[in-house]
This record gives structure tokens, sequence and C-alpha cells, in this order.
């Protein structure tokens, strides 16, 4: 890449191929009769110029992981991305007015159906985090020559998230990441202003932010070759643009955002057409170097480097256990990393911290983009990442982990201070609402392990488990209750406690097994037998498990969970046997809003308790 000024026939050609990527979008959008067909207009020169001029890709394959990254965060101009690969040769240009169409891929935002995408974007400002999770592990893991580049909208940068991941991305001197600003003054009623106080925002923020015409080729590629020369610091590129830029009498007009030109459309691509100089002009990206290459990794089947080494009896806290599990995986494999929110000292992260410190991500209090990042360091197969805080925190990130899904992410979350039984800290730090959050991800699996040998092979598990995993980590100790060889499987739950006499099943998750075990013991005392059941993993849950000793003890079965009733492991089970007669199932939760206070109280107060679910059971029996 040179600093020269191009030679006037490779800008007209650049020019050409922007107008070619405008008459498309208006196409695209036409035959779709939806779309933002403006809003592409004022990203042609950027994306022209990026891919035609800058990015290094391999056309073979898009998500080679030594290739350039481009991330649109703002993804409603899907129809111009998806016109430049199309230009650039990757499928015909024909296939573009298939936009929108049920049997095609060509989404209205992108989604990594498509070879060329790597994260679904269009819930806006999550774009960054994601890039800079790719960078991150560009510039600190691969340590390979690949360059990471995001176009966001003006509109999204209102977004708080935006703004955490611009200071994740100078403070760790993220030089190989170029945000790009589309400041095509929809949302700024005075772009001169606007421009310098993003300007020095983004100055504030450790980037090297330049502001110029995103209109203008050359000036484009001399701010690119800037970026690619700058040491030490991102760069950030706010790019003066214009909504609906060369559609004739559309150019600038608001009115006409998000929505295809229709009756206009004839018109604006008859006045493009005119500014092309050579209708046949083609062109390719620049291929991959021969030096710089990601290194190949390899992620599948990763182990704990050692058994769980624990004695029966002894009191350890599961999220502890997560800790030592999530240095064990790492010794055993190089590409496990860990990111956490600015508790690993609660959520005992500092373990992978303390042993492996160059795998380690502190993402602060910024836990929406904590989870992008993560995303966006998963992609590609580069990472199997672990993102640690406390379960109730993860709310806050949930659309970026629902964006996930849609990315098919496989990232895994751990989450601690789960319930009443954090006691003291009282209800605002209290994950209540987080099983049903997981639960609703689609192909999610959602762990819930009880003791520390169950929650070590939890983590194994998880680290080789598609999609979105969630592993809820219990605060207080609680008594190993399982040999360290006992085996542990997706979907396989546990009888703990059983005889042929039972009468009731009693179903329980970490604290309120125990619960359940102590009910149990009260219960025997009364001459009632009770059985009880961990589910280990509420998504999938155990059916045939339950189905089985649920019949053996004459259809009762009592449920208790440290958790609100929406959405978690009683109901989880209550679906599971909405198929089936005979059974019938009381559910115990967490009533309403906890209090501060010791745990044991708390659970008692608020209906989990062994006392509860020993009247529960005295109560089914009579039914």
């Amino acid at each position: 890449m040179s600093n020269a000024k191009l030679d006037s026939k490779v800008v007209q050609n650049l020019k050409d191929i922007a107008q070619k990527l405008r008459i498309h979008s208006i196409t695209s959008t036409q035959a779709a009769k939806s779309g933002h067909p403006t809003s592409c207009a004022s990203l042609a020169e950027i994306i022209t110029v990026l891919f035609f001029q800058q990015m290094r890709l391999n056309m073979k394959h898009p998500r080679d992981p030594s290739s350039d990254r481009l991330v649109l965060s703002k993804g409603h101009a899907a129809p111009i991305l998806y016109a430049a690969w199309a230009e650039a040769g990757l499928f015909p240009v024909e296939e573009l007015r298939n936009l929108r169409k049920v049997d095609s891929d060509l989404e209205g935002h992108p989604t990594p159906r498509l070879s060329f995408i790597d994260v679904s974007t269009g819930s806006l400002g999550q774009g960054i985090s994601v890039a800079a999770g790719m960078a991150y592990v560009g510039k600190y893991l691969d340590k390979a020559d690949y360059r990471t580049y995001v176009i966001v909208g003006d509109g999204e940068a209102s977004e708080g998230a935006v703004w955490e991941s611009l200071h994740f991305a100078g403070h760790y001197c993220l030089d190989n990441l170029c945000v790009i600003f589309d400041m095509n003054k929809f949302f700024c009623s005075d772009i001169g202003t606007e421009l310098e106080v993003y300007r020095e925002r983004l100055d504030a923020f450790g980037f090297n932010a330049l502001v110029l015409n995103g209109h203008d080729i050359d000036e484009l590629v001399k701010a690119f070759f800037n970026a690619a020369s700058t040491k030490g610091k991102p760069t950030a590129l706010l790019a003066k643009t214009v909504k609906g830029k060369d559609f004739l009498a559309i150019e600038g007009v608001d009115e006409m955002h998000a929505q295809p030109l229709g009756k206009r459309a004839e018109a604006a691509i008859k006045h493009l057409q005119m500014k092309i100089a050579n209708p046949n002009v083609r062109l390719s990206p620049k291929k991959l170097g021969k030096c710089g290459h990601a290194p190949e990794v390899h992620i599948n089947n990763i182990r704990l480097c050692s058994p769980p080494n624990y004695r029966l009896g002894d009191a350890v806290a599961p999220r502890l256990a997560y800790g030592t599990a999530l240095a064990k995986i790492a010794a055993d494999n190089s590409r496990v990393i860990a990111l956490d929110g600015d508790t690993k000292n609660s959520t005992y992260a500092d373990k992978m911290r303390n042993a492996f410190p160059e795998r380690f991500i502190e993402c602060f209090t910024a836990q929406q983009n904590l989870v992008g990042v993560a995303v966006g360091a998963t992609c590609r197969r580069r990472t199997v990442a672990f993102v640690s805080t406390y379960a109730t925190f993860f709310t806050r990130a949930f659309d970026q982990i629902r964006m996930g899904a849609i990315s098919h992410t496989n990232v895994n979350f751990a989450g601690s201070h789960c319930g009443c039984s954090i006691g003291e800290d009282g209800p605002s730090q209290m994950g209540l609402e987080d099983i049903a959050m997981f639960r609703s991800i689609p192909g999610s699996t959602v762990f819930y392990p009880t003791d520390a040998v169950s929650t070590e092979r939890a983590v194994e598990l998880a680290a080789n488990t598609k999609g979105v995993c969630f592993i809820r980590t219990t605060y207080p100790n609680t008594t190993v209750i399982y040999n360290n060889d006992e085996v542990f499987a997706v979907g396989m739950g546990k009888v703990v406690r059983q005889k042929p006499s039972d009468e009731v099943l009693l179903i329980g998750a970490g604290v309120t097994l125990y619960e359940c075990l102590a009910a149990a013991e009260r219960l025997e005392e009364d001459c009632i037998t009770a059985r009880v059941l961990d589910p280990f993993t509420v998504k999938p849950l155990d059916v045939q498990l339950i189905l089985k000793h649920g019949k053996l003890c004459h259809g009762r079965i009592v449920v208790a969970e440290d958790h609100y009733q929406q959405g978690g492991l009683g109901e989880a089970v209550l679906s599971a046997l909405a198929d089936y007669r005979n059974f019938v199932v009381k559910h115990l939760y967490v009533t309403n809003v906890p209090r501060s206070g010791p745990p044991a109280v708390l659970l008692d107060m608020f209906g989990v308790s062994s006392r509860n679910i020993y009247k529960a059971s005295v109560a089914i029996m009579k039914k």
C-alpha cells in the first residue's frame, strides 16, 4: 500500500464501482419492495475503497483466518455490502435481486448464513465491540497481520455500548482496528459541530481520529493508509457523507429513509449510469500476503488437564471450582481465553489470570462490551471463550447474547451470585432471572452444577458444546457429593438419594438440592421416603429420568429453585411433563423481590428452604 496519490484511471475505476454499488442497492431493494437504499448510498465510496483498494481477502474462502475482517454495524445497509461481494466475484450480481426473499440467504440484515459474514448485525451499537474482540485476538493471540474494519452509523453512536467498546479498543491499543463512522447527517442537525465534538471525544478515548470527506476516493485512500501506519492506537474515521448520495432528487432527503425508491428508481438509476465512465469495469480485492498469517489452531476435544480432586463432604463454592476448572482447560488448550467484567476475584476468573495472564481479558464494568468482545474473539473458531460476571449483570447484555445466538456464537457464560443464597448483598446483586434468560436463547445449553466436581465437569463440557452455554455457579460453599470420577453429560441428570419405597420425587439444583436432601431426611422421620434428583442441566432437561422416577414415586413431584417462578427449573419440569398424565407437581420458587439477610433465613423467608419443601411434600401426599 502506498501513500502516493492514486492514478487518475484507478480513481475513476473506483468511482465507477461505487456508482455500480449504488445501482445494485436500488435494484435489490426495489425487487424486495423494502430496505434502506439511501443508507447504502452514503457508504458507496467507503465500501468501494475497502473492498478494491484496502482489504486483503481470500475470495475462495471468505472466512480465511488470515484475511481482513469487516463488520457492518449499521446492518440495515446490508444491500451495498452484498453488492460489493458480488462485484468482487463471490457470487453472480443477478442474485442480488433475491434480497430478503425467504429462499435466499441475502437477508434484510447480515447473518452468518452467508459465508462472508462473521456476525449478525442490525441491533445497533454492537459492531465495534465485536470488531474489538476480533482485533484483540489478531494483535495479542494470533499475532497476525490481518486488520479489522467496522462501519458505524452516526445514529448508533448514541448507544452507550459504542463508547464502552471504544474505551476498550483505546485501552488495549488496538492499532489493527479501524472504526469508520458514516456521518450522513440523518441524526445530526449541525454536522460540522458534531464532527469536531466526535473527534475530540475519540481523541480522549485514545484514538487516532481523522475527519474526511467520505465520498472522496483520494481522501479515503490516504486515511486508510494513515490508519495502517499508525502504531499504538486504533483509528477512527469520521466520514462526512450524504444519505442518498447521487440519487436524483433524493440526495439528502430524510423522508426517503428506510424505503425503496419506488417510482423514483428508474430516474435515479439512469442518472447514476450517466456518471459511470466504464460500465464494464471489473476490479478484484487484494490477495493475502505471503507472511503474517494467522496460526493454525485446534479447539476440539478440550479437557481438564487433571481430574477434579476433592473429598466427599468438603465444603467448596462452585464459583471457586469454576475458576479452578477454567485454569485446567486453559492448561490443556492454548486457545481457551477468559473475559471478566471487573469481578474476577468474586467469579474466581482470577485463577485463569494468575495462571495464564496473556489469555485473560479484563473488560471492566461494561457488560455489553464484555459480551460483544467475546463474540468477536470466537469468530472464525479462533478461541474458546468463557465470560464471567454476576449472573444478574448479564441481563443488561441480553441483546448482545441474543445477537450472539443469531451469529451462531459458541461463547460460554458463567454467572455467579445467583439467587437468595448470596445473602446480605441484597436483591440488586441476586441473579433470579438468569435461567429464564439463557433458556430462551435458541440452541443454548444451561448448566446448573451443584458441587465442585459437577462444576468442573460443566466447564469441561461447555468448552466442547456448540452454541451459547450458561453455567450457573453458586456463591456459598456447598458440600461435595459426587466422586471425582463421576461421569457427567449434557442432558443427563443424577438421582442422589433413593429407596424402593419412595413416595415423592424432590428436584433441586445448586443450593436447593441440599435443601431437598435435608427435607428428605425430615420426611423420613415422618415415615415418608423421598427420592432426590439433580438435573445438572436445566436445558436440555433429562426428561426421561424425571418421567421414570416421577412414575416410581406415584407421580408426586416437588421442584424447588432459587430463582423466580417464570422460566426457571420448575417451568422446565412442568413443560416436560405437559404431555403426560398422572403427575402432580408442586413448584417452589422465590416468591417476590428478596431483601438482605443471612442466606438460610432468606431461603426460608422466600419459600425454598427445606422446611418449605417438607411442607409441600406433606401436602402433595394428601392429593
